[in-house]
């Protein structure tokens, strides 16, 4: 089934125009479901494929211990795999059609207080050119609450800094502008004044962010040098790149921000996907009451 996957992941490349971290999960998900099929069914045509053979691959991602989100992640590839074979006359039957997807357990995000925030903020110490593009860095993804693959795929052209806003691709390349507080203003300011161009090293490249090779920084890049900054901010939490746009979000709300406002502010489609964060800022009011209430 190579040969229909490749197709397929071409499809949502050229039609549907997804981003690259989507088609790489969707390549993933449906390498893992073709080589199940071929070892265990001995399965190499779609059209061979049954509800069971379906079913039975899901029971062995269960069995193996996948959490329902990546359940329901699959069930999705698979599903969309089996409409499009179907839509192009690939196969005759979609046997995905009658599939149920498995509710997602909804964790609470992890969020930072605002003083590990602000400790985080304040790891890059020094005035070298990395130091510049750190603390650049760290102060707008606090500020904006981007995605980190939105933050390092960002051109000198997308920051619009006199007028004070962030102009990025999120997913679908769904374009959006965030508003940008003065102190990553500053920030961004200074690393484009002086730090940028110490790691351009003279090549010309339209990348805000670079690395030390003066090529654009990689999320890998960005998820190593977070580990470091956490580690040097003494935070004992458990820290992702994600966890600043949690954090982001969370403070906002806290401070009586509109939820319609911190969706835009997002790029969430759906206003469900921001409300979780409502919840976050309960769970945080009731832990402050038992705390602190004398009849608590």
């Amino acid at each position: 089934m190579k040969d229909q996957i490749r197709d397929f992941l071409q499809y949502l490349v050229v039609e549907r125009g997804l981003s690259r971290n989507t088609i790489d999960s969707y390549r993933r998900d449906l390498s893992q479901y073709a080589l199940y099929l071929t070892k265990v069914d001995q399965i190499t045509e779609p059209d061979q494929i049954t509800r069971s053979s379906i079913l039975s691959y899901l029971h062995h991602l269960k069995d193996t211990g996948k959490a329902s989100a990546t359940l329901a992640r699959n069930i999705a590839s698979i599903r969309s795999f089996h409409q499009f074979l179907l839509r192009e006359k690939m196969c005759t039957q979609d046997p995905s059609v009658h599939i149920e997807t498995p509710k997602a357990d909804r964790k609470l995000p992890k969020v930072l207080s605002t003083d590990e925030v602000e400790a985080l903020l304040e790891a890059p110490s020094g005035s070298d050119a990395f130091a510049q593009r750190d603390k650049a860095m760290m102060e707008l993804l606090y500020a904006t609450g981007m995605r980190v693959t939105e933050l390092v795929d960002l051109n000198l052209a997308d920051a619009h800094l006199e007028m004070g806003f962030i102009q990025c691709r999120g997913k679908g390349n769904k374009e959006r502008i965030i508003p940008l507080g003065k102190i990553a203003q500053t920030s961004v300011e200074r690393y484009l004044s002086s730090g940028r161009n110490e790691l351009r090293r003279g090549k010309k490249t339209e990348a805000l962010f670079l690395n030390h090779h003066g090529n654009r920084l990689s999320r890998q890049g960005f998820w190593k040098l977070l580990k470091q900054l956490a580690q040097k901010a003494n935070i004992q939490k458990e820290l992702t790149p994600h966890t600043l746009r949690h954090s982001f979000a969370t403070h906002l709300l806290e401070n009586g921000a509109d939820l319609r406002a911190v969706q835009e502010m997002l790029g969430h489609a759906d206003i469900s996907t921001t409300q979780i964060y409502t919840h976050v800022t309960k769970k945080r009011l009731k832990d402050v009451y038992s705390a602190f209430h004398p009849r608590a």
